[in-house]
């Protein structure tokens, strides 16, 4: 009769087969945005201004970390600067810290100023203007894969 193996090591044998390799989709990373640290799960401290400042066109610029399975942006808008229609699979959460931005998001135009959130579900069309200098944090669920990739060409190159 063949040797049985203890439960308990039975258990972890399984565990370990099962468990998958967290995140490993994410193999790029733009120079501040901390993806390797994403990929192990765990507590990370990082001040805004270890984070590389990306500008995107003369009135954009941004910041992100991601995390596992969510990103953080901080976005500067300069007055005038225009965020063409788009719409993302990703859910978001804007909030302004300074500033104020107008949307036109569903059939309606929406002003977000200063201490204000607006929430987006994924899928849903949107544009924006700053009517003012801003800083916004996008937050983002997933993570957005073409701000990782830089394939957001979109924001790129405008004024």
């Amino acid at each position: 009769m063949p040797k049985r193996m203890p439960k308990k090591r039975m258990a972890k044998k399984k565990l370990k087969l099962k468990t998958p390799r967290r995140n490993a989709k994410h193999v790029k990373s733009l120079p501040g945005t901390v993806m390797k640290a994403a990929a192990k799960a765990g507590l990370r401290h990082i001040p805004w201004h270890t984070v590389a400042l990306e500008d995107l066109n003369p009135l954009l610029q941004r910041q992100f970390v991601v995390g596992q399975e969510i990103m953080v942006a901080r976005v500067l808008l300069k007055k005038g600067c225009i965020v063409p229609e788009h719409s993302h699979h990703n859910e978001q959460i804007t909030y302004i810290l300074e500033g104020a931005l107008k949307f036109w998001i569903d059939g309606r135009q929406i002003v977000i100023n200063a201490g204000e959130v607006l929430t987006i579900p994924p899928n849903m069309v949107h544009k924006a203007e700053a009517l003012e200098d801003t800083v916004d944090l996008d937050i983002f669920n997933p993570p957005r894969a073409d701000w990782i990739n830089k394939t957001d060409q979109y924001l790129r190159d405008r004024k």
